[in-house]
């Protein structure tokens, strides 16, 4: 088995996704330095793999006077290569792409020649496409590399698809996992639906973008009847913003899930941890403004952690709403067991 194919059952298997923010400096230029500390941490979080190029690292990476999508796949890479040479582990790369299907197939060609083992593609600003029109789009990328699907909320750019769409996508070679994000149970459920009823359900893994509910999707088994037949399946992992912040306890927490969700009984504390991991997002996702400071906020707790300096964003536009300081201030409060403070602390001077 080659590194590749190493990678994509890692994927298939589950693991820890984050999706990680950029890094900037005072003047809202790139800071590869930072760049490369942040994907440090992560590495030595004990992830599963990374998703970069994707919402939380900033669309405006794409703008021709930016340009930054390229230089920050490179970045990644490089620094994926030496953890692995260093560790013998395998990170599984995620390389985020949009656009209509010419820029996501120019963008997953510019991903396979780096070595990224998989792409998610994002359908944000295509919404005046039909979903047949959506479909030919995955199969477009899905001839260049392997693919994630991925439901995105409406709040920031998605729309509802049907089960038939995601039975269509599932139904695609080279479709290897789907995220489910858009922060909608029924909506999940028409995915989780959908990829049951297609005949390659068991060659395409879940993985939850519910950043509201990551925990209750990450414990829950889905059963459908098919045909006839039972078929069932689980979020596997989950590819989410919000782990990009308090990363070593996620990953602690996530194979505590592991170890439990298939048990007849399960502890009654998985249900408050769900609760408090929700409150936590909401918090960083800003949801009380309707997400307008979500990448702000990820930015805020990782400055605090002294991961990077700032919470500067691409567009001076984007920062913290009003209040959302003070709900960051009430959750950090309240909830100080899920943060890993001290991992970060006890580690830093080795990620410089």
């Amino acid at each position: 088995m080659n590194r590749h194919e190493k990678a994509l059952e890692i994927l298939q298997n589950g693991t820890v996704i984050p999706a990680i923010p950029l890094v900037l400096d005072e003047n809202r230029k790139f800071n590869e330095q930072g760049q490369r500390r942040l994907i440090r941490y992560y590495l030595d979080s004990g992830v599963g793999g990374l998703a970069v190029a994707v919402h939380t690292t900033q669309f405006e990476i794409r703008d021709k006077e930016i340009a930054l999508f390229e230089p920050i796949l490179k970045i990644a890479i490089e620094e994926i290569s030496a953890f692995e040479a260093k560790t013998n582990k395998t990170i599984v790369c995620v390389a985020g792409v949009c656009g209509v299907a010419s820029q996501a197939v120019a963008e997953a060609n510019i991903a396979k020649a780096l070595g990224f083992d998989a792409v998610l593609l994002s359908p944000g600003g295509l919404n005046s496409l039909s979903e047949e029109e959506m479909i030919e789009r995955t199969h477009a990328v899905a001839d260049v590399m392997p693919v994630i699907g991925f439901y995105l909320q409406n709040s920031v750019g998605g729309r509802r698809y049907s089960y038939e769409y995601w039975k269509a996508v599932a139904d695609t070679e080279n479709v290897v996992a789907i995220k489910a994000a858009p922060f909608n149970r029924y909506q999940t459920l028409d995915l989780v639906r959908g990829c049951c009823a297609s005949s390659r359900a068991d060659k395409v893994a879940l993985y939850t973008g519910n950043d509201d509910n990551i925990v209750i999707d990450l414990l829950t088994k889905f059963s459908y009847n098919i045909d006839g037949k039972t078929v069932s399946k689980r979020f596997v992992g989950g590819l989410l913003g919000h782990w990009s912040v308090w990363t070593h306890n996620v990953v602690e927490m996530f194979e505590k899930i592991k170890a439990c969700r298939d048990d007849e009984k399960i502890p009654a504390e998985f249900l408050t941890l769900a609760a408090e991991v929700s409150d936590c997002n909401g918090a960083f996702f800003d949801v009380n403004n309707n997400f307008a400071g979500c990448i702000a906020g990820i930015h805020e707790v990782l400055r605090r952690q002294g991961l990077i300096k700032g919470i500067w964003c691409l567009n001076p536009n984007e920062t913290l709403s009003d209040g959302q300081m003070a709900e960051i201030d009430r959750v950090y409060k309240m909830y100080p067991h899920l943060n890993d403070d001290k991992f970060i602390s006890d580690n830093m001077s080795s990620w410089i």
